[in-house]
């Protein structure tokens, strides 16, 4: 069970999961840069049935769908020479789900360290390395007028060893979480769309993307 409450809204939930925990990564260790320690432990569960209600204005909606749970827990986040990340989290038609993430690095690369797992129907893990997929943005940004970071969109996701090529985007450009601080980072976090296609059929979906790093470098502060 779920439950929060506000002033403005309250929501309570219960949640089941569909597939066993996910621990991404190799070995139990998803590693971030080179190093003993610039690395974290991550575990998700991509596919919970989700049912309750929502409270907005004094008004109660029954609501049901499917959530997916993050825990992920380090002890050190990027590197000096790394400026931000782009991180998918994807539930397929098919009763797949993929999460890949890119870290980007301050010369206008994407770093080695860029991983993702793919979740089959049945439940099963598959590692993808860097060089198993692809994000790239595909020209639709949203400028914040908040903190002035230009936030890209609209994305191809492609995977060529899964046969997988989608496209998303989302229906709500406005949805940065800012940290009203110079020492805080500023994320652009919300949900996503995804179309296309596994093979020669077609393929869609529903994500969340979080982004990072699109107005300064993002700086970890002890």
């Amino acid at each position: 069970m779920l439950r929060a409450i506000d002033d403005r809204f309250s929501l309570a939930l219960q949640l089941h999961s569909e597939k066993p925990p996910v621990i991404h990564g190799e070995n139990g260790v998803s590693q971030k840069a080179e190093g003993s320690g610039h690395a974290s432990h991550y575990i998700s569960l991509t596919r919970l049935k989700t049912s309750g209600t929502v409270v907005l204005n004094s008004e109660t909606y029954q609501v049901s769908g499917l959530a997916w749970m993050d825990h992920e827990f380090f002890t050190n986040q990027l590197e000096a020479d790394q400026a931000g990340w782009d991180w998918f989290s994807l539930q397929l038609a098919d009763n797949t789900e993929l999460m890949l993430f890119q870290l980007r690095r301050k010369d206008g690369s994407i770093d080695s360290f860029s991983a993702g797992t793919f979740i089959d129907a049945q439940g099963k893990s598959h590692h993808l390395a860097h060089t198993d997929f692809s994000l790239t943005p595909l020209g639709d940004s949203w400028k914040s007028p908040v903190t002035s970071a230009t936030y890209p969109v609209r994305w191809n996701i492609s995977v060529p060893k899964l046969s997988i090529e989608l496209e998303a985007d989302t229906a709500l450009k406005s949805q940065e979480l800012t940290g009203q601080s110079k020492w805080l980072p500023n994320y652009w976090e919300g949900s996503i769309t995804v179309s296309g296609r596994k093979g020669n059929s077609p393929l869609k979906g529903v994500g969340y993307l979080e982004m990072t790093g699109y107005d300064r470098a993002f700086v970890l502060t002890h």
